[in-house]
């Protein structure tokens, strides 16, 4: 392996119109073609999968299911290898493969063969929509309809699919009376989550339920410690050669190392599992390829070997920013919006959202005496993607006024964009408040959400009482419409003919946040790794409401003043809806306390300091 051989392997991970990363079975041909190593580490699911087929005991059959990327065929690969599978087997292009399991015997069982089956691509496996079975396969998913409930099954199989070709495909099969069984249970693991189900032979994975900042720090890792980093250190000719002192590609990947930068950029990704946005692995690789390898001025975008002195000679460096690349900054809009690690990043809006100070610091600190310091850490220090030649030369026109007018605004302006998304890998952790970092996102309350909520309820700690009551004070204006600044108690009002009405001013009930031995109490839980708002109405009653990124983000922007309904439609919405489930647990609580000789209304008023005042309304009946 030659150091340019390594470059173009990599390459192949990246974002190439070819598309050839869109396959493990792609890589796995290139990588046995050039005898380059795959960047490979263990799934978090192998492990547990494996366990499936132990040969102390088989567990039964095995779906992989997730989205496209999650790896299901590569970990298919691996229990293969694992259970002594022919390589060239698993080499061959078949997508259905069989092996022979030779279970020992143990007390109390004779030693015994299991056929183990494998569809490392189900749907190149069944025949195309609208064509009938062939006998022979319509006989083999009725053997894997049946071995889900063999309680000792002389068959077991391993099966990679996503959602929907799992369900169309068991939809298409007979109604026969195993198969619909079959068909109920694997819908009901895929809509509950469930791993397992009582009474069923079966396990089914949903790899897209694993963590995305786990596996980018598995990713990254692997990359990071490729033997080909070795050879091209080995092979240094010149600074200005490939991985010489002036080479971005070098540059990148030594960024890509570097503690905070991990830190920040696993952060975001810790943010969009809390959004609900999972980032496969494939996609991570397309990340962390396109960050070392990025380059807006050569073919494809992606540096290769031979690329390097041109660079340098042409002195647009900066064009292979690190911290641009991870945004997809050098790839051409239509085809950065196809990719969706790319277009998941984009939802922060890194570098459009500014502040005066960072704005200040980039223009105008390196001649301020207050900012200077800062500007010169921050950007000056930096001399691949700071303060460099282009960058000076671009803020001086800027300034001054140019006589190319627009044309000049414009390319300082993308420039600025591109030193804002840096300094939000730059800026260290003690001067996060100073600098307000996360108001360089549209998530400024992103910080707050990993470190006060995710963080502390990851240990084991309560969320601080004055972020609740923000969140509190938030929910209740959405839930009167009122600008309210009540925070110790969550005030449940309806209008006098509808729940979801902009303006409620009849009050339900006022819940008290702090814990009541009746059972009211509003707290922050975390459940199956997300934090949610509980609001306990009694002992048994309670109501869940799932606190995403987005959820608090809105939350605590209505508590500061942002309009409830302009801010976030779908928020608000959500937020209604959670109000919805509390009265109708309020009615049924409430039932058997009602008398039926008066009625009793009490209207909401706000006083002069946002506090809710509270009048009472009795009608005889």
């Amino acid at each position: 392996m030659r150091a340019d051989q390594w470059i173009s392997f990599l390459r192949q991970y990246g974002p190439i119109p070819t598309k050839d990363n869109l396959y493990d079975e792609n890589l796995q041909r290139r990588s046995r073609k050039t005898g380059i190593q795959q960047i490979l580490f263990k799934h978090p699911y192998e492990d547990r999968v494996q366990r499936c087929f132990d040969d102390s005991g088989i567990l039964g059959s095995v779906i992989l299911t997730g989205t496209a990327g999650d790896g299901k065929t590569f970990l298919c690969g691996r229990i293969w290898a694992a259970l002594n599978g022919s390589p060239e087997v698993w080499a061959g292009q078949d997508s259905y493969l069989q092996h022979s399991l030779l279970l020992p015997a143990l007390a109390g069982r004779n030693a015994r063969t299991v056929q183990l089956h494998v569809f490392r691509d189900l749907s190149a496996w069944v025949p195309p929509q609208g064509s009938p079975w062939p006998s022979e396969k319509l006989d083999l998913m009725r053997r894997f309809c049946l071995s889900m409930f063999d309680v000792e099954p002389n068959e077991v199989f391993l099966l990679a699919a996503n959602d929907g070709q799992l369900a169309e495909t068991l939809r298409r099969l007979p109604d026969e009376d195993v198969v619909v069984r079959s068909r109920r249970t694997v819908e009901e693991m895929l809509v509950a989550g469930r791993e397992q189900l009582e009474g069923a032979s079966l396990h089914l994975f949903n790899l897209s339920r694993g963590s995305s900042a786990e596996l980018f720090d598995l990713a990254l890792n692997a990359l990071l410690s490729h033997p080909g980093w070795d050879q091209c250190r080995s092979e240094i000719e010149a600074p200005e050669q490939l991985f010489g002192d002036q080479c971005p590609i070098r540059r990148n990947y030594e960024l890509l190392a570097e503690p905070l930068i991990r830190k920040r950029l696993r952060a975001l990704l810790e943010l969009c599992d809390q959004n609900g946005l999972h980032v496969p692995v494939r996609q991570l690789l397309i990340l962390l390829s396109n960050a070392v390898l990025g380059h807006r001025g050569v073919k494809e975008q992606l540096m290769q070997a031979s690329d390097v002195p041109k660079v340098i000679a042409k002195g647009d460096r900066h064009l292979a920013s690190l911290y641009s690349n991870i945004f997809g900054g050098n790839l051409p809009e239509s085809r950065r919006n196809s990719i969706a690690i790319f277009e998941y990043l984009e939802r922060f809006q890194i570098g459009q959202e500014t502040t005066n100070r960072v704005d200040n610091i980039l223009i105008f600190g390196e001649s301020h005496e207050h900012l200077q310091a800062q500007f010169d850490r921050l950007v000056r220090s930096d001399p691949f993607y700071g303060a460099d030649v282009a960058y000076t030369a671009a803020k001086q026109e800027y300034i001054e006024g140019s006589t190319d007018g627009a044309d000049s605004s414009a390319r300082f302006l993308s420039m600025l964009v591109a030193q804002r998304r840096a300094l939000f890998f730059k800026v260290p952790d003690e001067e996060i408040d100073q600098i307000r970092l996360w108001d360089l996102t549209v998530f400024r309350y992103g910080g707050e959400y990993l470190d006060q909520v995710l963080s502390s309820l990851s240990q084991g700690k309560t969320v601080r009482r004055g972020l609740l009551g923000r969140l509190v004070r938030g929910m209740n204006r959405i839930f009167t419409g009122m600008l309210l600044s009540s925070e110790h108690e969550l005030l449940i009002a309806s209008s006098a003919s509808l729940s979801q009405a902009r303006v409620s001013r009849f009050l339900e009930a006022r819940i008290q946040v702090a814990p009541q031995f009746t059972g009211e109490r509003v707290e922050i839980l975390m459940l199956e790794r997300h934090p949610v708002l509980r609001v306990g109405l009694s002992r048994e009653m309670k109501a869940d409401f799932r606190l995403t990124l987005t959820r608090f983000e809105y939350l605590s922007r209505v508590a500061e003043g942002a309009m409830p309904s302009s801010f976030s439609k779908e928020c608000f919405e959500d937020v209604m809806a959670f109000k919805s489930q509390l009265m109708r647990l309020l009615q049924a609580r409430n039932q058997e306390a009602q008398r039926s000789d008066e009625l009793t209304f009490s209207t909401l008023e706000v006083d002069g300091s946002g506090n809710a005042r509270e009048k009472q309304i009795v009608v005889q009946l």
